[in-house]
């Protein structure tokens, strides 16, 4: 069954650090463009960041450039989130999930994302 499985969340100070993991078990997270989408309380899911199946393409919404950074490691078939500088703001579960539409590029289209995982919860508090 296609579903991904996120770890790495938590309680961290804001300006901290936390770096997300995706790993896709019992499939290749290198066949899919993977995004990592966040939902706060009363908040539709918004995309994050996601990046190609290539790995050569990503793309980060506006208020996380410059502070996160997604990359894949396909010998371990985990792809990453790397968050610095957190914010209150960023506070939500974080989830991850594959899509097999893109290739070369990547999206944050819902419709087109599958195997969602149960989620990770970020809080940045003091």
């Amino acid at each position: 069954q296609l579903r991904v499985v996120e770890s790495g969340g938590g309680l961290v100070t804001p300006g901290g650090s936390l770096r997300l993991s995706c790993a896709g078990p019992g499939f290749t997270l290198e066949h899919y463009v993977i995004g990592w989408f966040r939902q706060a309380p009363g908040k539709e899911r918004e995309g994050v960041s996601c990046i190609s199946s290539s790995g050569g393409s990503t793309d980060y919404t506006d208020s996380v450039k410059g502070r996160f950074t997604i990359s894949r490691d396909n010998a371990k078939n985990t792809v990453y989130l790397q968050m610095n500088s957190l914010k209150p703001e960023d506070t939500a579960v974080y989830y991850c999930a594959v899509s097999a539409y893109g290739g070369a590029w990547c999206h944050f289209n819902l419709d087109e994302y599958d195997g969602w995982g149960q989620g990770t919860q970020v809080t940045v508090s003091l």
